[in-house]
């Protein structure tokens, strides 16, 4: 394996490359056109197939034999409504958006898996499939590509994931058996009561009063109804209601996040938040409407799947630079991968101070420390050469 990584950094100012062709014009979910446009520029010119669109604007490539056994790839595309404060030369050019959450990492790396899976194409004992997918950050496009038939044809023994992880310092990898990532879903809630003028209170019911109340007895679930063993998450992010400082509104609407370690988990979430929030609306003469998405399942990895990982993460990196984490409460739709087949989310370290790369992700000052992109090039690259001769 080590050759495979002396391959990949001989391609790391390609990947690079991508990775800020890529950056410079982020797209939100559903909306890469641009980015689905410029992989599949890339796989026509490695002579690599691919199917286009699935899930909208997905694009889904094919190395090897065509036949079983088979590993999927994958690489989600989408960027965040962000503006960018990063001071780099290839800083968003598209205002309010950006890849904060390094999607454009996770593109170029695979990319650059894709050329050296085809330059050692004969060695690849079965099918790799590269999953480049759509609308990770809320819009489910994990779930579009299993729908629309990512995951057969030939069928996927398993599938590997890479996420860039700034909290893990540069040149280490890490993640866990089991639970990694949270269930994570979003809410809404619409106080109703009755408007008026602010200097007449006592002939409205006020929603925003209403509103700040029911934001106070949500944070009692998580505090004082959850074992302080069990995570959980309710955070209202949004408030919405009125227009001018003198007037009572009929309505706020607020939005927020509900996340759990499981299914059990996030169904007594949604069941406190509905009873305390319709509660505390009636005592105070309002209404309130609640209303949950659907949430991503949590992301649970395969623990075979996750020694396969170790062992390669060992041979190229070392002992010492493989990291078993701690369930993290961020969210991920790669769960919808592992939710029907064996696979493994893994961390890359992206923590590189000399460079600033120490924000975290979803941050308008985030950065990736390039140099390691050569790094999950080469692990896609084994993930897929290690699984395949294992199940052949």
């Amino acid at each position: 394996m080590k050759t495979i990584l002396d391959e990949a950094k001989s391609y790391l100012d390609w990947i690079v490359g991508i990775r800020r062709e890529l950056h410079r014009f982020p797209e939100l979910g559903y909306q890469e056109f641009k980015t689905s446009e410029l992989i599949r520029k890339t796989l026509d010119e490695l002579h690599i197939p691919y199917r286009h669109p699935i899930g909208e604007t997905g694009v889904l490539a094919t190395l090897g034999t065509g036949r079983g056994p088979c590993v999927g790839l994958r690489a989600d595309m989408d960027a965040l409504p962000i503006t960018e404060c990063a001071d780099v030369p290839f800083r968003s050019a598209v205002n309010g958006t950006m890849h904060a959450c390094g999607h454009d990492c996770h593109i170029a790396m695979l990319l650059g898996a894709a050329k050296i899976l085809k330059r050692r194409e004969s060695e690849i004992r079965g099918t790799v499939k590269l999953l480049f997918q759509p609308a990770e950050e809320g819009g489910a496009g994990g779930l579009r590509m299993c729908v629309e038939g990512a995951l057969e044809a030939p069928n996927v023994d398993r599938i590997f994931g890479l996420h860039v992880w700034p909290t893990l310092p540069s040149g280490q990898i890490g993640s866990r058996a089991g639970t990694l990532l949270a269930s994570a879903g979003s809410l809404k809630i619409v106080v109703t009561g009755k408007g008026g003028h602010a200097a007449m209170p006592q002939m409205c019911f006020d929603p925003v009063a209403t509103s700040a109340k029911i934001i106070s007895e949500l944070q009692t679930i998580v505090s004082r109804e959850l074992d302080p063993l069990d995570p959980g998450v309710v955070s209202i992010t949004t408030i919405h209601g009125g227009q001018a400082f003198n007037v009572i509104p009929p309505s706020v609407t607020m939005t927020g996040t509900i996340r759990s370690l499981t299914v059990r988990g996030m169904e007594f979430l949604e069941e406190r938040i509905r009873t305390i929030a319709s509660h505390v609306a009636a005592a105070n003469r309002c209404e309130a409407q609640i209303e949950f998405l659907d949430a991503y399942p949590p992301t649970v990895n395969d623990g075979h799947c996750w020694d396969v990982a170790q062992v390669l993460g060992r041979e190229l990196l070392g002992e010492s630079n493989v990291q078993q984490l701690l369930p993290v409460m961020g969210g991920e739709d790669f769960s919808y991968y592992t939710n029907r087949i064996p696979g493994c989310f893994v961390a890359l370290g992206m923590r590189n101070e000399s460079q600033g790369a120490v924000y975290g992700v979803h941050h308008p000052m985030f950065k990736a420390d390039e140099e390691m992109l050569p790094l999950g090039s080469a692990l896609h690259v084994g993930f897929a050469l290690k699984s395949l001769d294992e199940l052949s």
